[in-house]
């Protein structure tokens, strides 16, 4: 399946105005791009955060050392912005120093001094984690198919769709069909079938558009290389309805 572009998913979840009506349509309904711009958006929200309204927890020092390392910054910067004794001491004359081993939580409408830098630099790390962890789910090349084959429509249906074959890391067949649209006045049932219609086999019921089936290991597609989706009416008979309503022949 086709996916919106990540820069456009960036955009998007930064309120750019971006992408057209098919785009949006696209990601109103494909569930992995609307869950990565999910991420995306929340990681946008958490960096335009107002510190002021939130109640913070000054950080230890071996997290600015880890920032600092990371985003290569100067020297001159090596310090702990909010370390004792620095420009961005938590400290404040006259208030009770902090007991060690304790942690004193920040009041809401009071910000640390030199907590500007500190959240830019962390914001930076957090953005470039979230850039390269997607950036590598996403380029993680996609297993090659086995077979696959356009599903075309039979009789008076108009719906049309795909099927593929892919072998999983432990060795199993999985074949995923997805069709434009469910018009079943039963339920959808998928089948391979045999060139000559002699032979069917079942793989289980249809319950969404785009759904995946283990395809049994003593099962030669050499021998049953028909996709078949058909409308089964609620009526116990495990045989198939004799009503298809796409098909389609698997090509390596």
């Amino acid at each position: 399946m086709h996916h919106l572009d990540p820069e456009l998913l960036s955009l998007l979840a930064l309120d750019e105005r971006a992408g057209d009506a098919t785009d949006m349509e696209h990601l109103r309904t494909c569930g992995t791009c609307a869950a990565e711009y999910a991420a995306l958006r929340r990681t946008a929200d958490a960096v335009r955060a107002d510190p002021a309204r939130s109640a913070l927890v000054p950080p230890g020092p071996h997290v600015w050392a880890a920032i600092h390392g990371e985003l290569g910054l100067d020297e001159s910067l090596a310090q702990d912005p909010l370390a004792a004794g620095q420009p961005g001491n938590v400290d404040q004359p006259g208030t009770e120093q902090q007991k060690p081993g304790m942690l004193r939580v920040k009041r809401p409408g009071r910000t640390f001094p030199g907590a500007g830098l500190w959240l830019a630099a962390a914001a930076a790390v957090i953005i470039a984690a979230a850039g390269i962890t997607w950036a590598v789910t996403r380029q993680a090349p996609e297993p090659a198919p086995l077979a696959a084959t356009e599903l075309e429509p039979l009789e008076e249906f108009s719906v049309t769709g795909t099927a593929q074959v892919v072998r999983t890391d432990e060795g199993a067949r999985q074949l995923t069909v997805e069709l434009s649209e469910d018009v079943a006045q039963g339920y959808q049932e998928v089948w391979l079938i045999k060139p000559d219609l002699s032979g069917l086999i079942s793989l289980g019921t249809m319950e969404q558009q785009t759904q995946t089936f283990t395809i049994p290991a003593e099962v030669s597609l050499d021998q049953y290389p028909i996709v078949d989706v058909s409308d089964e009416p609620v009526d116990g008979d495990p045989a198939h309805s004799g009503i298809s309503i796409v098909r389609g022949n698997l090509s390596s």
